[in-house]
């Protein structure tokens, strides 16, 4: 009573009475104007989706759950979605992210697998908590549903979902699509499937997928699937033991839901595959574990946990869904069989192509004893840490690491969280490979039979060198992220048209990439590489980014030449120098004004010159620097050898070196200007950069043209890659050199491209490490086999530890005098070939 007699005294002001009247008369005005301007099907289009955000808010966040009183999962589902059953997919579409990545994945292992494998039979595809059939539908983007699969199975406990599934199914016209309404726990394909007599059977018929004999299951699903069902299945340890029972051995398994996790949980198991974002901030797993629970939805780790514990991690990634202003974790796995023929029948093989020794017989692996500390002697039992791993896992009863489910084995399992890898962070240094691969086909005359190791780098070299097919190339790097590179492109080659690759690593951008690493890419790349290019690929090839080559360490190079054009007026030099028709119009380009900028000795003290931006723009190491500098220093007692007539001829005064030096006058980048002027004035001189010099148009135009390009990027080179089985010698490692070979039987490799990694030893350490991997390459290296090296010194220090285990060198290239040009990218004084000549003890 008192609130009704203050609000009748509040309404006999005429301060109140003329406000209110203001507002309806506002809202009258409002209203009107609105519906004048806007048509009458739009204001009812509006009105609907009001009404819909309004039911939805309703029941996930304010309506109490009636389901409770008899414990019955299907009634407390029913009381969630019986009222909002109708506008579960226009409500959806926003919160449940990832469902049409995980779908695409899942198509894409799938159709990946009836090419390989040539099935004449269709597949059967299980989705569990499929709802109102929405995953289903969606797949037909993807599959034509009702011809390549013999039968889909919806399984679902809500009634009211069911009905919607059903209507939308009778609406599609599909007959090989069933709901049923039943209990994840309880479903049996047998119950569907038995009595098709076996000449009409056209299903995979499979049998456990824990290989137990007591678990008689008549046929196995081909694929599973799960949407944002896991979660809110509060049993959720027996439906994960019957999907193991029920995926066939060979069938891929498919999950995106809502999780949250402390990389604790995590960070000691190596069967995870990609961790990038797994872990989640303690507010986050605090507040997104409490809200969800007042829907009935569990994001305990442990449910993602058991599903990883029960099958084979194959592709695993983790994101974040931006719902207005939240960050919601959800994450995206595609798995299989705990065992399967690949990870089990062929461990003993793929180790064989690793260690590079002869393989003999089939291993009887889970009965083989792990003794801790055990030294092996025997070279013939060598095996690498990949295989090791897999023994210890095994032996736990643990599903192996990601590496061994994949499709390719072409990348070796690593540990991710070594510091030794960890310390790249997300980043490569070399976006694109300096070797000139004309100069190595010259001087290695690789064949069929040889066994190379090679440096990774960018990776350009290592397909360079597989364009000649020779039997294996073992790529190395311990930075994963350039093993990264390698790999995506390989996989766009394997799995690209043409256009597509060119795209990607001729131009350096594509803006379809994110579907084509996910729709066609994504089944030939480990679960590491393809987690770390979800994430990097959109910022490396996106229509908003800059390109490929404008990424890691390497950008700081080409960033400084494209400010520098812009900043002092030489952008349009720049420019005509890539496009220059012949020799001597690039010349004068570049001596008229090019030069003056790219090798100003103010630049070269202040910026190139300094150890900071050499190493991260560069990659020389400290050792290389020092390696230059002293060079430099030894040359300044020497006459001046007589200036080549292409020099003299084109040089102006402003353009003439300064006088030089002694010793002991020597400026900070001194050294590394005058290096700099031997690299770049014979290149301009001796190379033509529009038509055959694809390094330096590269780093001037951030691209390469179909004028100018490396081999393995020409349509004839992608007609190689494409071919079934194109890659299948490749291996690549993620380690230190020593480490690799030290693991592979003696005398098996018959060439070792070690770039300029033999600069990055320390000369102090004459019988340090350097003279450990020289001792380690002559171990793999068979009687006359080669080792090429790349030097910033003309007569490097370690030629004499060469000589001193067993080898014979050879310059076969050096910038002498100087003002020659070895090869197209000239960056090195020079090139050496060590060939064993004697065994070490």
């Amino acid at each position: 009573m008192d609130i009704a007699h203050t609000a009748l005294h509040a309404l006999a002001s005429p301060f109140n009475q003329i406000s209110i009247a203001t507002i309806l008369l506002v809202l009258i005005l409002v209203t009107y104007f609105t519906l004048s301007f806007t048509e009458l099907e739009t204001a009812r289009k509006v009105l609907g989706q009001m009404k819909v955000a309004a039911k939805f808010a309703w029941n996930c966040f304010l309506k109490p759950h009636t389901g409770d009183s008899n414990g019955s999962q299907q009634d407390a589902l029913e009381s969630f979605y019986k009222s909002q059953a109708g506008i579960y997919d226009a409500t959806r579409s926003k919160l449940l992210h990832g469902r049409e990545d995980m779908l695409a994945m899942v198509a894409a292992q799938i159709k990946h697998q009836a090419r390989v494998a040539d099935r004449s039979r269709k597949p059967i595809w299980v989705d569990i908590g499929g709802g109102t059939g929405w995953n289903i539908e969606k797949m037909q983007s993807y599959l034509p549903v009702e011809h390549f699969f013999h039968a889909v199975y919806l399984v679902d406990f809500s009634p009211s979902l069911c009905r919607i599934a059903r209507a939308r199914f009778t609406r599609l016209g599909w007959k090989n699509v069933k709901v049923v309404c039943e209990d994840a726990r309880r479903f049996r394909l047998g119950d569907y499937e038995s009595g098709v007599d076996d000449d009409k059977a056209v299903f995979s018929i499979g049998g456990s997928a824990m290989h137990d004999e007591n678990a008689a299951v008549e046929f196995g699903a081909d694929v599973l699937t799960m949407s944002y069902s896991l979660s809110m299945i509060p049993e959720f340890h027996p439906v994960i033991d019957s999907l193991a029972c029920l995926l066939a051995p060979d069938g891929i398994m498919g999950i995106v839901d809502f999780y949250v996790q402390n990389k604790v949980d995590f960070q000691n198991r190596n069967y995870v595959g990609g961790v990038i974002n797994r872990h989640c901030m303690w507010l986050s797993r605090v507040f997104w574990r409490t809200w969800f629970e007042l829907d009935r939805v569990s994001l305990d780790a442990a449910r993602r946990d058991y599903i990883e514990y029960k099958f084979g991690t194959i592709l695993s990634t983790n994101a974040r869904n931006r719902f207005f202003f939240f960050r919601i974790p959800y994450y995206i796995w595609i798995g299989c069989a705990k065992q399967t023929k690949a990870s089990s029948s062929n461990l003993a093989t793929l180790d064989a192509a690793v260690t590079e020794s002869p393989f003999i017989a089939a291993l009887d692996l889970q009965k083989k004893s792990v003794i801790a500390g055990n030294r092996r002697t025997s070279s013939s039992d060598l095996r690498s840490k990949a295989y090791d791993t897999a023994i210890v896992n095994l032996a736990a009863s643990l599903p192996l690491p990601a590496a061994w489910y994949q499709q390719h084995h072409w990348r070796i399992y690593y540990d991710e969280k070594l510091q030794k890898h960890a310390q790249f962070g997300d980043e490569y240094i070399y976006a694109f490979t300096w070797e000139d691969a004309r100069v190595d086909a010259r001087l290695l005359k690789i064949t069929s039979e040889d066994v190379i190791l090679a440096i990774t780098s960018a990776g350009d070299n290592i397909l360079s060198y597989a364009l000649e097919r020779p039997k294996r190339i073992h790529a190395v790097d311990l930075n994963p992220n350039q093993n990264h590179l390698l790999e995506l492109k390989v996989a766009a080659f394997t799995s690209l048209k043409y256009a597509d690759v060119w795209t990607l690593f001729g131009e350096g951008k594509h803006d379809n990439f994110r579907s084509l690493l996910i729709n066609h890419m994504s089944p030939h790349l480990s679960c590491q590489a393809f987690d770390y290019w979800l994430h990097k690929g959109e910022a490396t090839f996106g229509a908003r980014s800059k390109g490929l080559y404008y990424t890691g360490g390497s950008r700081h190079a080409l960033n400084l030449v494209h400010w520098l054009g812009k900043i002092l007026g030489i952008s349009k030099d720049l420019d005509d120098l890539c496009n220059a028709a012949t020799l001597a119009e690039q010349r004068e380009i570049w001596y008229k004004r090019v030069r003056r900028v790219l090798l100003s000795q103010f630049l070269a003290y202040t910026v190139v010159g300094t150890e900071r931006f050499l190493w991260r723009a560069l990659g020389v190491p400290k050792a290389q620097r020092e390696m230059i500098e002293r060079d430099y220093v030894a040359q300044l007692d020497r006459p001046c050898p007589p200036t080549s007539p292409s020099l003299a001829t084109t040089r102006t005064a402003t353009t003439r070196p300064p006088p030089r030096p002694t010793a002991s006058g020597i400026k900070s980048g001194q050294a590394i200007w005058e290096y700099a002027v031997n690299t770049l004035d014979p290149v301009i001189n001796n190379s033509l950069v529009s038509s055959e010099n694809h390094y330096y148009q590269l780093c001037l135009s951030g691209h390469y043209t179909r004028r100018c390009h490396p081999s393995y990027l020409s349509p004839k080179a992608h007609t190689k890659f494409s071919a079934p089985a194109a890659f299948d010698g490749l291996r690549i490692h993620t380690d230190e050199l020593c480490e690799v070979m030290a693991r592979m039987r003696p005398e098996t490799l018959t060439i070792a491209v070690l770039m300029d990694s033999m600069d990055w030893f320390d000369s102090r350490d004459v019988d340090g490490a350097a003279r450990k991997q020289v001792r380690v390459v002559n171990r793999a290296l068979q009687m006359g086999g080669r080792c090429m090296v790349r030097s910033a010194g003309l007569r490097p220090w370690y030629v004499d530890t060469f000589e001193a285990n067993g080898f014979a060198a050879k310059r076969v290239g050096a910038r002498i005098p100087p003002g020659s040009c070895i090869d197209r990218v000239n960056m090195y004084a020079s090139t050496w070939i060590f060939t064993k000549i004697a065994s070490l003890a």
